[in-house]
């Protein structure tokens, strides 16, 4: 409908869970703070939804992989990385959401525990992490200057340099003091 492709849906999709537990610890954390319920299952909803979102977008980041593999200076490592990475994120955003909607269920109608509070604090905390260093990785495939990686440079006359050929190849490469 909208012309997008594997990859173009799976970069939009991951900033989805990506933000959603950083709001969803966000509100978690207000919750605990002023012992507001109600921003708390706000909270508990939003990380159900990003735990939903991870899945999701992981499941999307196989086809993207199989594309990306095809492209000029996209490093196989760097993907192989972000996607053991996702696995991870995955599974923990996944175990996050599900403890979210078992407390939405488990205290419908009580307020919440204080020991699932601080544990869901600490999860979306942990989780948040996993998530941002995920989403770096991921960055590195398009973008290998994040992370202080050498840029690869490219001649004049449109021809791509040793540099990027010795990137390639995962060596370091040689400067050139021109």
């Amino acid at each position: 409908m909208f012309g997008l492709d594997p990859v173009h849906a799976h970069l939009m999709l991951s900033h989805v869970p990506v933000l959603g537990v950083g709001f969803g610890l966000a509100l978690v954390a207000f919750a605990l703070a002023t012992g507001r319920q109600e921003t708390l299952r706000v909270g508990l909803a939003v990380l159900a939804l990003a735990g939903i979102a991870a899945v999701v977008v992981y499941l999307s980041g196989e086809a993207a992989e199989e594309i990306a593999e095809e492209l000029a200076r996209i490093s196989e490592a760097a993907i192989e990385a972000h996607e053991e990475a996702g696995v991870i994120a995955a599974w923990a955003a996944g175990l996050l959401g599900a403890a979210a909607l078992a407390g939405l269920w488990a205290f419908r109608s009580r307020p919440a525990a204080g020991w699932y509070k601080g544990s869901m604090l600490v999860a979306a905390l942990a989780v948040s992490g996993l998530m941002a260093w995920t989403a770096n990785l991921g960055g590195r495939i398009g973008h290998p200057e994040i992370g202080g990686a050498a840029v690869p440079s490219v001649r004049r006359d449109g021809e791509e340099s040793e540099r990027l050929e010795e990137l390639e190849r995962g060596e370091e490469p040689e400067r050139d003091d021109r």
